[in-house]
Protein backbone atom coordinates (compact mmCIF):
# COMPACT_ATOMS: atom_id res chain seq x y z
CA UNK A 1 0.00 0.00 0.00
CA UNK A 2 1.34 3.55 -0.69
CA UNK A 3 -0.23 6.52 0.91
CA UNK A 4 -1.69 9.20 -1.65
CA UNK A 5 0.50 12.04 0.33
CA UNK A 6 3.76 9.68 -0.63
CA UNK A 7 3.15 9.49 -4.51
CA UNK A 8 1.23 12.71 -5.04
CA UNK A 9 3.47 15.72 -4.60
CA UNK A 10 2.04 18.59 -2.07
CA UNK A 11 2.99 21.31 -5.36
CA UNK A 12 0.27 19.13 -7.35
CA UNK A 13 -2.71 19.46 -4.50
CA UNK A 14 -5.17 22.53 -4.47
CA UNK A 15 -7.31 21.10 -1.09
CA UNK A 16 -7.85 17.95 0.54
CA UNK A 17 -10.90 16.99 2.42
CA UNK A 18 -10.52 14.04 4.41
CA UNK A 19 -7.51 12.08 5.61
CA UNK A 20 -4.54 13.14 3.75
CA UNK A 21 -2.78 10.00 4.98
CA UNK A 22 -5.30 7.62 3.58
CA UNK A 23 -3.15 4.75 2.08
CA UNK A 24 -4.42 2.76 -1.62
CA UNK A 25 -3.68 -0.58 -2.81
CA UNK A 26 -4.37 0.23 -6.28
CA UNK A 27 -4.70 3.15 -8.80
CA UNK A 28 -7.35 3.83 -11.85
CA UNK A 29 -8.69 6.07 -13.91
CA UNK A 30 -11.59 3.84 -14.86
CA UNK A 31 -14.39 3.08 -12.53
CA UNK A 32 -15.23 -0.26 -13.83
CA UNK A 33 -11.51 -1.35 -12.68
CA UNK A 34 -11.91 0.10 -9.46
CA UNK A 35 -11.10 -2.77 -6.38
CA UNK A 36 -11.21 -1.90 -2.47
CA UNK A 37 -8.86 0.49 -1.41
CA UNK A 38 -8.03 2.14 -4.95
CA UNK A 39 -7.54 6.13 -5.68
CA UNK A 40 -9.60 6.58 -8.36
CA UNK A 41 -8.31 9.55 -10.98
CA UNK A 42 -11.24 11.86 -12.41
CA UNK A 43 -9.73 12.68 -15.85
CA UNK A 44 -11.87 14.80 -18.34
CA UNK A 45 -11.42 12.69 -21.28
CA UNK A 46 -12.56 13.39 -25.24
CA UNK A 47 -15.49 11.18 -24.96
CA UNK A 48 -16.33 10.76 -21.32
CA UNK A 49 -15.64 12.95 -17.91
CA UNK A 50 -14.23 10.97 -15.10
CA UNK A 51 -15.93 12.89 -12.57
CA UNK A 52 -19.12 11.67 -13.75
CA UNK A 53 -18.34 8.31 -12.19
CA UNK A 54 -16.76 9.51 -8.87
CA UNK A 55 -20.01 8.06 -7.51
CA UNK A 56 -19.48 4.54 -9.09
CA UNK A 57 -15.97 4.48 -8.05
CA UNK A 58 -16.85 5.02 -4.55
CA UNK A 59 -19.49 1.79 -4.83
CA UNK A 60 -17.36 0.03 -6.12
CA UNK A 61 -14.50 0.36 -3.27
CA UNK A 62 -12.68 3.29 -4.18
CA UNK A 63 -11.52 5.02 -0.81
CA UNK A 64 -9.18 7.84 -2.58
CA UNK A 65 -10.21 10.72 -5.22
CA UNK A 66 -8.23 12.86 -7.40
CA UNK A 67 -10.23 14.90 -9.43
CA UNK A 68 -10.34 18.66 -10.54
CA UNK A 69 -13.30 19.70 -8.77
CA UNK A 70 -14.63 18.54 -6.16
CA UNK A 71 -18.36 16.99 -5.75
CA UNK A 72 -20.88 18.47 -4.34
CA UNK A 73 -21.95 15.58 -1.67
CA UNK A 74 -18.60 14.62 -0.04
CA UNK A 75 -18.55 11.30 1.53
CA UNK A 76 -17.22 10.90 4.96
CA UNK A 77 -15.62 7.76 4.48
CA UNK A 78 -13.81 8.58 1.45
CA UNK A 79 -10.62 11.34 1.19
CA UNK A 80 -10.65 13.61 -1.96
CA UNK A 81 -7.76 15.35 -3.66
CA UNK A 82 -8.24 17.94 -5.75
CA UNK A 83 -5.23 18.61 -8.05
CA UNK A 84 -5.29 21.29 -11.16
CA UNK A 85 -4.58 18.50 -13.51
CA UNK A 86 -5.66 14.84 -13.22
CA UNK A 87 -3.97 13.58 -16.24
CA UNK A 88 -0.46 15.46 -14.91
CA UNK A 89 -1.12 14.01 -11.14
CA UNK A 90 -2.16 10.06 -12.99
CA UNK A 91 1.59 10.22 -14.33
CA UNK A 92 3.19 11.64 -11.31
CA UNK A 93 1.77 9.32 -8.91
CA UNK A 94 1.91 5.94 -10.97
CA UNK A 95 5.60 6.75 -11.47
CA UNK A 96 5.83 6.89 -7.48
CA UNK A 97 3.31 3.90 -7.02
CA UNK A 98 6.03 1.85 -8.78
CA UNK A 99 8.93 3.25 -7.60
CA UNK A 100 10.22 5.39 -10.69
CA UNK A 101 11.16 2.66 -12.57
CA UNK A 102 11.98 4.17 -15.65
CA UNK A 103 14.66 5.77 -13.47
CA UNK A 104 16.20 2.25 -13.75
CA UNK A 105 16.31 2.02 -17.15
CA UNK A 106 18.19 4.49 -20.34
CA UNK A 107 15.12 5.01 -21.11
CA UNK A 108 14.65 6.86 -24.94
CA UNK A 109 11.44 8.17 -26.44
CA UNK A 110 10.68 8.30 -30.04
CA UNK A 111 8.41 10.87 -31.88
CA UNK A 112 7.40 12.30 -35.30
CA UNK A 113 4.72 11.45 -37.44
CA UNK A 114 6.65 8.48 -39.32
CA UNK A 115 9.54 6.08 -38.88
CA UNK A 116 9.00 5.52 -35.03
CA UNK A 117 8.13 2.53 -35.00
CA UNK A 118 11.14 0.63 -37.07
CA UNK A 119 13.22 3.47 -34.92
CA UNK A 120 12.12 2.22 -31.76
CA UNK A 121 12.06 -1.64 -32.90
CA UNK A 122 15.45 -1.43 -34.17
CA UNK A 123 17.19 -0.37 -31.70
CA UNK A 124 15.67 -2.33 -29.35
CA UNK A 125 16.92 -5.56 -31.53
CA UNK A 126 20.52 -3.45 -31.48
CA UNK A 127 20.59 -4.03 -27.83
CA UNK A 128 19.78 -6.83 -27.72
CA UNK A 129 21.86 -8.45 -30.51
CA UNK A 130 24.74 -6.99 -28.72
CA UNK A 131 24.27 -8.81 -25.60
CA UNK A 132 22.32 -6.93 -23.95
CA UNK A 133 18.58 -6.90 -22.88
CA UNK A 134 15.97 -3.91 -23.65
CA UNK A 135 12.27 -3.35 -24.01
CA UNK A 136 9.54 -1.93 -26.51
CA UNK A 137 6.76 0.19 -26.77
CA UNK A 138 5.40 0.58 -30.23
CA UNK A 139 2.83 0.81 -32.65
CA UNK A 140 3.45 -3.20 -33.32
CA UNK A 141 4.04 -4.97 -29.97
CA UNK A 142 5.38 -4.32 -26.81
CA UNK A 143 8.08 -6.47 -25.58
CA UNK A 144 9.94 -6.96 -22.07
CA UNK A 145 13.47 -8.75 -22.82
CA UNK A 146 11.74 -11.25 -25.32
CA UNK A 147 8.79 -11.37 -23.94
CA UNK A 148 5.74 -10.43 -25.93
CA UNK A 149 3.32 -8.13 -24.49
CA UNK A 150 0.02 -7.19 -26.71
CA UNK A 151 0.06 -3.52 -27.84
CA UNK A 152 -3.44 -1.72 -28.38
CA UNK A 153 -2.21 2.12 -28.41
CA UNK A 154 1.08 3.60 -29.87
CA UNK A 155 1.85 4.97 -26.37
CA UNK A 156 -0.04 2.99 -23.63
CA UNK A 157 -1.83 4.82 -20.44
CA UNK A 158 0.22 5.98 -17.63
CA UNK A 159 -0.39 2.63 -15.36
CA UNK A 160 0.14 0.53 -17.67
CA UNK A 161 3.65 2.19 -18.75
CA UNK A 162 4.99 2.19 -15.09
CA UNK A 163 3.78 -1.58 -14.58
CA UNK A 164 5.27 -2.83 -17.77
CA UNK A 165 8.82 -0.27 -16.84
CA UNK A 166 8.61 -1.88 -13.30
CA UNK A 167 8.25 -5.64 -14.70
CA UNK A 168 11.14 -4.56 -17.38
CA UNK A 169 13.92 -3.78 -14.41
CA UNK A 170 12.54 -7.06 -12.39
CA UNK A 171 13.85 -9.28 -15.92
CA UNK A 172 16.71 -7.37 -16.02
CA UNK A 173 16.39 -4.65 -18.43
CA UNK A 174 18.69 -2.17 -19.15
CA UNK A 175 17.25 -0.68 -22.07
CA UNK A 176 13.93 0.66 -22.83
CA UNK A 177 13.09 1.96 -26.37
CA UNK A 178 8.99 3.67 -26.27
CA UNK A 179 7.12 5.53 -29.56
CA UNK A 180 5.86 8.91 -28.16
CA UNK A 181 2.70 9.48 -29.49
CA UNK A 182 1.21 13.00 -29.91
CA UNK A 183 -1.67 12.20 -27.90
CA UNK A 184 0.52 10.16 -25.15
CA UNK A 185 2.18 14.03 -24.95
CA UNK A 186 -0.63 15.96 -24.68
CA UNK A 187 -2.36 13.50 -22.52
CA UNK A 188 0.39 13.77 -20.13
CA UNK A 189 1.02 10.07 -20.11
CA UNK A 190 4.58 10.89 -19.97
CA UNK A 191 4.45 12.56 -16.91
CA UNK A 192 6.83 11.77 -14.40
CA UNK A 193 8.94 9.10 -16.56
CA UNK A 194 12.90 9.78 -16.65
CA UNK A 195 14.21 9.91 -20.37
CA UNK A 196 17.47 9.61 -20.87
CA UNK A 197 16.87 10.98 -24.69
CA UNK A 198 14.50 11.87 -27.22
CA UNK A 199 14.28 11.34 -30.75
CA UNK A 200 12.35 13.18 -33.66
CA UNK A 201 11.44 11.95 -36.91
CA UNK A 202 9.85 14.12 -38.64
CA UNK A 203 6.32 15.73 -38.70
CA UNK A 204 4.25 15.75 -41.88
CA UNK A 205 0.13 16.13 -42.04
CA UNK A 206 -1.68 13.58 -39.49
CA UNK A 207 -4.25 13.20 -36.35
CA UNK A 208 -5.57 16.42 -37.46
CA UNK A 209 -9.40 15.28 -35.87
CA UNK A 210 -7.79 15.22 -32.52
CA UNK A 211 -5.39 18.42 -33.05
CA UNK A 212 -7.47 20.40 -35.45
CA UNK A 213 -4.45 22.63 -36.75
CA UNK A 214 -1.03 21.20 -37.88
CA UNK A 215 0.34 24.11 -35.69
CA UNK A 216 -1.22 22.55 -32.60
CA UNK A 217 -0.02 18.77 -33.89
CA UNK A 218 3.60 20.39 -33.62
CA UNK A 219 3.08 21.97 -30.18
CA UNK A 220 2.49 18.52 -29.31
CA UNK A 221 5.42 16.82 -30.67
CA UNK A 222 7.53 19.62 -29.24
CA UNK A 223 6.05 20.06 -25.83
CA UNK A 224 7.93 16.32 -25.44
CA UNK A 225 11.35 18.17 -26.32
CA UNK A 226 10.51 21.01 -24.27
CA UNK A 227 10.17 18.32 -21.14
CA UNK A 228 13.19 16.51 -21.64
CA UNK A 229 15.81 17.32 -18.74
CA UNK A 230 19.19 18.51 -19.01
CA UNK A 231 20.95 15.07 -18.26
CA UNK A 232 19.49 13.73 -21.36
CA UNK A 233 20.03 14.30 -25.21
CA UNK A 234 17.87 15.40 -27.83
CA UNK A 235 18.72 14.07 -31.46
CA UNK A 236 16.33 15.96 -34.26
CA UNK A 237 16.44 15.17 -37.72
CA UNK A 238 17.16 18.85 -39.34
CA UNK A 239 16.45 17.77 -43.27
CA UNK A 240 12.92 18.29 -41.60
CA UNK A 241 11.75 22.15 -41.67
CA UNK A 242 10.51 21.61 -38.45
CA UNK A 243 13.89 19.61 -37.02
CA UNK A 244 15.07 22.92 -35.56
CA UNK A 245 12.14 24.18 -34.06
CA UNK A 246 11.23 20.75 -32.17
CA UNK A 247 14.34 21.47 -29.93
CA UNK A 248 14.71 25.04 -29.65
CA UNK A 249 13.73 25.23 -26.56
CA UNK A 250 15.04 22.51 -25.10
CA UNK A 251 17.37 21.64 -22.29
CA UNK A 252 18.27 18.40 -23.09
CA UNK A 253 21.71 18.23 -25.60
CA UNK A 254 20.83 18.50 -28.61
CA UNK A 255 22.45 16.80 -31.47
CA UNK A 256 21.54 16.39 -34.92
CA UNK A 257 21.33 14.08 -37.99
CA UNK A 258 21.01 14.44 -41.70
CA UNK A 259 21.05 12.73 -45.41
CA UNK A 260 21.32 16.82 -46.69
CA UNK A 261 22.59 19.30 -44.27
CA UNK A 262 25.47 19.40 -41.75
CA UNK A 263 24.86 17.80 -38.79
CA UNK A 264 26.68 15.91 -36.40
CA UNK A 265 25.53 11.95 -37.84
CA UNK A 266 25.63 12.13 -41.71
CA UNK A 267 24.18 9.67 -44.23
CA UNK A 268 24.59 9.23 -47.97
CA UNK A 269 22.68 6.61 -50.54
CA UNK A 270 25.24 4.86 -52.51
CA UNK A 271 23.10 2.46 -54.36
CA UNK A 272 19.83 1.22 -54.08
CA UNK A 273 18.08 -2.06 -55.25
CA UNK A 274 14.99 -4.11 -55.03
CA UNK A 275 17.04 -6.16 -52.14
CA UNK A 276 18.58 -3.50 -50.23
CA UNK A 277 20.89 -0.40 -50.89
CA UNK A 278 24.15 0.57 -49.93
CA UNK A 279 25.14 3.56 -47.58
CA UNK A 280 27.78 6.13 -46.48
CA UNK A 281 27.43 6.47 -42.59
CA UNK A 282 30.12 8.33 -41.17
CA UNK A 283 32.09 7.72 -43.98
CA UNK A 284 31.66 3.58 -43.51
CA UNK A 285 29.75 1.69 -46.42
CA UNK A 286 27.23 -0.04 -45.24
CA UNK A 287 25.02 -2.73 -47.04
CA UNK A 288 21.42 -2.79 -45.52
CA UNK A 289 18.91 -5.33 -46.49
CA UNK A 290 16.20 -1.95 -45.74
CA UNK A 291 14.79 0.14 -48.82
CA UNK A 292 14.06 3.33 -49.77
CA UNK A 293 15.48 6.69 -48.49
CA UNK A 294 12.99 6.87 -45.23
CA UNK A 295 15.09 3.93 -44.37
CA UNK A 296 18.16 5.48 -44.64
CA UNK A 297 16.73 8.53 -42.30
CA UNK A 298 15.37 5.68 -39.64
CA UNK A 299 18.93 3.88 -39.79
CA UNK A 300 20.73 6.84 -39.36
CA UNK A 301 18.41 7.87 -36.42
CA UNK A 302 19.21 4.40 -34.84
CA UNK A 303 23.18 5.07 -35.14
CA UNK A 304 23.32 8.12 -34.18
CA UNK A 305 21.38 7.23 -30.90
CA UNK A 306 23.48 3.88 -30.28
CA UNK A 307 26.67 6.41 -30.40
CA UNK A 308 24.67 8.76 -27.90
CA UNK A 309 24.62 5.67 -25.98
CA UNK A 310 28.43 5.17 -25.95
CA UNK A 311 27.90 1.83 -28.34
CA UNK A 312 30.94 0.36 -30.55
CA UNK A 313 30.42 2.22 -33.82
CA UNK A 314 31.14 -0.71 -35.96
CA UNK A 315 29.50 -3.60 -33.78
CA UNK A 316 26.64 -1.31 -34.50
CA UNK A 317 27.06 -0.97 -38.60
CA UNK A 318 27.65 -4.66 -38.43
CA UNK A 319 24.56 -6.04 -36.61
CA UNK A 320 22.63 -2.77 -38.78
CA UNK A 321 23.91 -4.82 -41.89
CA UNK A 322 21.89 -8.14 -40.57
CA UNK A 323 18.94 -6.65 -39.81
CA UNK A 324 15.52 -7.59 -41.49
CA UNK A 325 12.60 -4.67 -41.91
CA UNK A 326 10.32 -4.07 -39.21
CA UNK A 327 7.08 -5.97 -39.55
CA UNK A 328 4.76 -4.43 -42.09
CA UNK A 329 6.87 -1.74 -43.06
CA UNK A 330 8.24 -2.45 -46.93
CA UNK A 331 7.53 -6.07 -46.71
CA UNK A 332 8.13 -7.57 -50.01
CA UNK A 333 7.34 -10.96 -51.74
CA UNK A 334 7.58 -12.26 -54.96
CA UNK A 335 5.08 -13.97 -56.69
CA UNK A 336 5.96 -17.28 -59.21
CA UNK A 337 4.88 -15.18 -62.18
CA UNK A 338 7.40 -12.29 -61.10
CA UNK A 339 5.27 -9.87 -59.47
CA UNK A 340 6.53 -7.90 -56.31
CA UNK A 341 3.99 -6.72 -53.71
CA UNK A 342 5.04 -4.76 -51.03
CA UNK A 343 2.95 -4.39 -47.56
CA UNK A 344 3.40 -0.74 -46.25
CA UNK A 345 1.64 0.93 -43.07
CA UNK A 346 1.71 3.58 -44.61
CA UNK A 347 -1.39 6.08 -43.74
CA UNK A 348 -0.27 9.31 -43.89
CA UNK A 349 0.21 11.34 -47.22
CA UNK A 350 4.03 11.80 -46.82
CA UNK A 351 4.41 8.38 -45.50
CA UNK A 352 2.78 7.29 -48.85
CA UNK A 353 4.04 9.19 -51.46
CA UNK A 354 8.09 8.36 -49.63
CA UNK A 355 7.01 4.79 -49.97
CA UNK A 356 5.60 5.87 -53.61
CA UNK A 357 9.14 7.19 -54.43
CA UNK A 358 11.21 4.30 -52.82
CA UNK A 359 9.40 1.83 -55.23
CA UNK A 360 9.80 4.13 -58.74
CA UNK A 361 13.92 3.93 -57.54
CA UNK A 362 14.14 0.29 -57.80
CA UNK A 363 11.45 -1.12 -59.85
CA UNK A 364 12.58 -2.44 -63.34
CA UNK A 365 12.22 -0.28 -66.51
CA UNK A 366 8.80 -0.32 -67.95
CA UNK A 367 7.27 -2.03 -65.24
CA UNK A 368 3.80 -0.82 -63.34
CA UNK A 369 3.10 0.40 -60.15
CA UNK A 370 -0.20 -0.65 -59.26
CA UNK A 371 -1.28 0.66 -55.73
CA UNK A 372 -4.09 -0.67 -53.66
CA UNK A 373 -4.96 2.24 -50.52
CA UNK A 374 -7.39 3.64 -48.49
CA UNK A 375 -8.33 5.69 -45.83
CA UNK A 376 -9.24 4.57 -41.57
CA UNK A 377 -12.75 5.89 -40.57
CA UNK A 378 -13.46 8.38 -37.86
CA UNK A 379 -9.93 9.68 -37.87
CA UNK A 380 -8.34 12.80 -39.90
CA UNK A 381 -10.68 13.72 -42.96
CA UNK A 382 -8.54 16.15 -44.35
CA UNK A 383 -6.08 13.48 -45.97
CA UNK A 384 -7.88 11.62 -47.71
CA UNK A 385 -8.10 13.07 -51.08
CA UNK A 386 -4.37 14.03 -50.55
CA UNK A 387 -3.04 10.43 -50.56
CA UNK A 388 -5.71 9.18 -52.97
CA UNK A 389 -3.55 12.30 -55.50
CA UNK A 390 -0.89 10.89 -54.58
CA UNK A 391 -1.43 7.47 -55.15
CA UNK A 392 -3.03 8.34 -58.71
CA UNK A 393 0.25 11.12 -59.32
CA UNK A 394 2.71 8.27 -58.55
CA UNK A 395 1.30 4.86 -60.04
CA UNK A 396 0.69 3.28 -63.11
CA UNK A 397 -3.12 2.19 -61.53
CA UNK A 398 -4.71 2.54 -58.47
CA UNK A 399 -7.48 0.88 -56.73
CA UNK A 400 -9.16 2.59 -53.53
CA UNK A 401 -10.86 0.46 -51.28
CA UNK A 402 -11.85 -0.18 -48.02
CA UNK A 403 -9.17 0.22 -44.20
CA UNK A 404 -10.56 0.25 -41.32
CA UNK A 405 -14.02 1.91 -42.15
CA UNK A 406 -14.55 1.92 -37.74
CA UNK A 407 -18.35 3.69 -37.78
CA UNK A 408 -18.17 5.28 -40.76
CA UNK A 409 -19.57 3.66 -44.21
CA UNK A 410 -16.55 2.61 -46.14
CA UNK A 411 -18.23 4.15 -49.30
CA UNK A 412 -18.41 7.39 -47.66
CA UNK A 413 -14.64 7.31 -47.25
CA UNK A 414 -13.89 6.20 -50.37
CA UNK A 415 -16.17 9.49 -51.91
CA UNK A 416 -14.26 11.71 -49.91
CA UNK A 417 -10.56 10.11 -51.56
CA UNK A 418 -11.80 10.20 -54.81
CA UNK A 419 -12.66 14.21 -54.64
CA UNK A 420 -8.45 14.21 -55.20
CA UNK A 421 -8.52 12.57 -58.76
CA UNK A 422 -8.16 14.79 -61.46
CA UNK A 423 -9.93 14.11 -64.65
CA UNK A 424 -6.82 12.71 -65.98
CA UNK A 425 -6.21 10.13 -63.75
CA UNK A 426 -9.42 9.01 -63.23
CA UNK A 427 -9.65 6.47 -66.07
CA UNK A 428 -6.58 4.49 -63.66
CA UNK A 429 -8.56 4.38 -60.81
CA UNK A 430 -10.67 1.70 -60.08
CA UNK A 431 -12.76 1.63 -56.59
CA UNK A 432 -13.62 -1.61 -55.09
CA UNK A 433 -14.80 -1.58 -51.25
CA UNK A 434 -14.17 -5.39 -50.35
CA UNK A 435 -10.41 -4.81 -49.31
CA UNK A 436 -9.56 -8.56 -50.34
CA UNK A 437 -11.01 -8.21 -53.68
CA UNK A 438 -9.21 -4.80 -54.13
CA UNK A 439 -5.96 -6.64 -53.38
CA UNK A 440 -6.70 -9.87 -55.54
CA UNK A 441 -7.65 -7.70 -58.56
CA UNK A 442 -4.32 -5.94 -58.17
CA UNK A 443 -2.32 -8.70 -58.06
CA UNK A 444 -4.45 -10.58 -61.05
CA UNK A 445 -3.93 -7.04 -63.23
CA UNK A 446 0.07 -7.07 -62.77
CA UNK A 447 2.68 -8.93 -65.08
CA UNK A 448 5.80 -9.77 -64.66
CA UNK A 449 8.11 -6.94 -63.16
CA UNK A 450 5.48 -5.38 -61.86
CA UNK A 451 4.72 -3.91 -58.73
CA UNK A 452 1.78 -4.05 -56.35
CA UNK A 453 1.95 -1.89 -53.30
CA UNK A 454 -1.10 -2.65 -50.28
CA UNK A 455 -0.75 0.38 -48.52
CA UNK A 456 -2.51 1.66 -44.58
CA UNK A 457 -2.58 -1.36 -42.69
CA UNK A 458 0.93 -2.86 -42.54
CA UNK A 459 1.41 -4.77 -39.43
CA UNK A 460 -2.03 -5.03 -38.42
CA UNK A 461 -4.08 -8.36 -38.59
CA UNK A 462 -7.48 -7.18 -38.88
CA UNK A 463 -10.30 -5.09 -39.82
CA UNK A 464 -12.20 -2.57 -37.23
CA UNK A 465 -15.68 -2.27 -38.65
CA UNK A 466 -18.83 -0.96 -36.36
CA UNK A 467 -16.42 -1.54 -33.87
CA UNK A 468 -15.54 -5.27 -34.10
CA UNK A 469 -12.54 -5.95 -35.58
CA UNK A 470 -12.33 -8.90 -38.08
CA UNK A 471 -9.15 -11.11 -38.76
CA UNK A 472 -8.31 -9.62 -42.13
CA UNK A 473 -3.90 -9.62 -42.70
CA UNK A 474 -2.89 -8.04 -46.16
CA UNK A 475 0.49 -10.46 -46.17
CA UNK A 476 -1.64 -13.67 -45.48
CA UNK A 477 -4.32 -12.24 -48.74
CA UNK A 478 -1.56 -11.91 -50.86
CA UNK A 479 0.68 -15.26 -49.96
CA UNK A 480 -3.14 -16.71 -50.72
CA UNK A 481 -3.27 -15.50 -54.37
CA UNK A 482 0.17 -15.77 -55.18
CA UNK A 483 -0.34 -19.28 -54.39
CA UNK A 484 -2.69 -19.64 -57.70
CA UNK A 485 -0.50 -17.62 -59.88
CA UNK A 486 1.34 -19.73 -62.33
CA UNK A 487 5.51 -18.90 -63.55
Amino acid sequence: MKRITDILPGNLLVQTEGNADIAVTSLTFDSRKVEKNSAFFAISGTQSDGHSFIDNAIDSGATAIICEQLPEKINPMVSYFQVQNSSIALGVAASEFYGNPSEKLTLIGVTGTNGKTTTATLLYRLVNSMGGKAGLFSTVCNYIGHKKVPSTHTTPDAIQLNQLFAEMVEAGCTHCFMEVSSHAIVQHRTKGLAFKGGIFTNITHDHLDYHKTFDEYIKAKKLFFDELPSSAFALTNIDDRNGRVMVQNTKAKVKTYSLRSMADFKCKIIEQQPIGMLLNIDNIEVWTKLIGEFNAYNLLCVYSTAQLLGFDKQEVLTILSNMNPVEGRFEHTQSPNGVVAIVDYAHTPDALENVIESIKKIRSEGSKLITVVGAGGNRDKTKRPIMAQIAAQGSEMVILTSDNPRFEEPEDILNDMKKGIDASSVGRVLTITDRREAIRTACLLAAKGDVVLVAGKGHENYQEVKGVKHHFDDKEEIAEIFKTLKP
